[in-house]
C-alpha cells in the first residue's frame, strides 16, 4: 500500500486545508527572512556592488553611487531584503510544496523527481556565481571604458550610478543566469516523459544556437560581454542535455526490455505448468 498513492487519499477540503497550511508556513518563513534581511540590507547591497567598486578602483573616476528620488534609497533596501528573503526561504517553500505533492506520487516517481529537485538549486547557484564572479567584472570593465576625462572631450563623461538602477540590473542578471542554467533539468525532464529526444535535440542544434543568442540579447543588458557570456554557457549546457537525454533513453530501453523479458519468462513458466 505504501507504493500506491491511493493509500494517502483524503477529501478535497482536507487537501485544501493542507495546502493552506503549507502556504502559511512558506509565507511565515518568508516574512521572518525578510525582517532579518532588511536589517542587514546594506551589507548585502555592499556585496552586490563590490564588482563595480573593484573595477572603479582600476579605471579611476568618481567612486560613488547616487539616488535621485527621495525614497529611492529606502525602497532599494526593501528590494534587497525582498530578494534576499526570497532566496533564503525558497528551499522552505519548495519543501512544503514537495510535502504536499509527494503523498500522491508512486515510489518510483518520487525517486525520479528527487534528483531534479536537488540539482535545480545547485544549478541556479552555479549560474548566479558565474555571473557575479566572471561576467559582471568583465561587463563593468567594458562599460566603464566609455568614461572620458577633461583632456579627452569638451566635457568629462563619468559614471554616477543610481542605487536603484544598479540593483535592478544585478538582480536581472542573476535571475537570467540562474534560470538559464536550469536548461539541463528542463530538457531531461521532457526526455523522461517522451516529449523530446536526444536525436531530435541534436538535429535542432543550429536552431537552438540561434534561439540562445536571441534569448541572451533580450534578457541581458545591451553589451556584447554579457550576451556572449550567457549564450556560450547555454550552448554548452544544451550539449550536456543531449548527453543526459541519451542516458535517460538508454535506461528507459533497458527498463522496458527487462520488463518484457520478465513477462516472457512468466509466460514460459505458465506454459510449462500447462
Amino acid at each position: 500500500m505504501a507504493e500506491q498513492p491511493d493509500s494517502h487519499t483524503m477529501p478535497l477540503l482536507d487537501h485544501l486545508a493542507e495546502l493552506r497550511t503549507r502556504l502559511l508556513y512558506s509565507i511565515l518563513a518568508f516574512l521572518v527572512a525578510f525582517v532579518g534581511c532588511f536589517f542587514v540590507a546594506q551589507p548585502i547591497y555592499d556585496f552586490l556592488v563590490k564588482p563595480l567598486a573593484d573595477i572603479m578602483d582600476e579605471v579611476g573616476g568618481t567612486k560613488r553611487m547616487i539616488y535621485t528620488a527621495l525614497t529611492e534609497a529606502f525602497f532599494t533596501q526593501i528590494k534587497v531584503g525582498f530578494f534576499a528573503a526570497a532566496f533564503i526561504s525558497f528551499p522552505i517553500f519548495a519543501t512544503q510544496i514537495w510535502l504536499f505533492v509527494a503523498p500522491g506520487l508512486y515510489k518510483h516517481e518520487k525517486k525520479a523527481f528527487i534528483p531534479f529537485l536537488m540539482s535545480s538549486p545547485v544549478l541556479f547557484l552555479l549560474g548566479a556565481s558565474f555571473v557575479y564572479y566572471f561576467i559582471m567584472p568583465m561587463a563593468w570593465r567594458f562599460l566603464l571604458q566609455f568614461q572620458t576625462g577633461a583632456d579627452e572631450s569638451v566635457l568629462p563623461i563619468e559614471l554616477e550610478a543610481r542605487v536603484g538602477e544598479y540593483l535592478s540590473l544585478v538582480m536581472k542578471l542573476i535571475f537570467a543566469f540562474g534560470v538559464s542554467f536550469q536548461l539541463p533539468v528542463l530538457l531531461v525532464l521532457l526526455a523522461r516523459v517522451g516529449i523530446v529526444s536526444a536525436d531530435g535535440l541534436a538535429e535542432k542544434r543550429k536552431y537552438a544556437i540561434v534561439g540562445v543568442f536571441v534569448f541572451a540579447a533580450i534578457i541581458t543588458p545591451p553589451d556584447v560581454i554579457s550576451q556572449i557570456g550567457l549564450a556560450i554557457p547555454m550552448i554548452l549546457l544544451y550539449e550536456v542535455s543531449i548527453y543526459l537525454c541519451r542516458i535517460v533513453e538508454q535506461k528507459r530501453e533497458e527498463y522496458w526490455s527487462a520488463d518484457v523479458d520478465s513477462d516472457d519468462s512468466e509466460e514460459t513458466d505458465f506454459n510449462e505448468d500447462l
